[in-house]
């Protein structure tokens, strides 16, 4: 099963484009902060990751701001001539 799901703020947001079929898109860079416990040790975790939004995600998400914070869900794939992963969102929801 490949789903994340990610609390992370927006750090960047592209313009929205279209795929060649013609569909709305956006990329984005999220950046999340956390602790977690690892070996019996808390650690302080952060991460920057690129996403994309496809479709009426990408025009839900090109309306909120840059900083926001939210809960993001999706999978990870790497793109065609790409070695990092990208989170392709599926949904997102405030960040309670």
């Amino acid at each position: 099963m490949n789903r994340t799901d990610l609390t992370a703020c927006i750090a960047e947001c592209g313009v929205i484009r279209y795929t060649p079929a013609g569909l709305p898109a956006l990329d984005l860079r999220l950046e999340h902060e956390s602790s977690a416990e690892e070996a019996g040790v808390t650690r302080q975790v952060k991460a920057s990751l690129k996403a994309v939004a496809i479709g009426a995600m990408a025009e839900r998400l090109g309306k909120q701001a840059v900083g926001s914070q939210w809960r993001f869900t999706g999978f990870l794939a790497s793109p065609r001539n790409g070695k990092h992963v990208v989170l392709h969102i599926q949904d997102f929801q405030q960040d309670l």
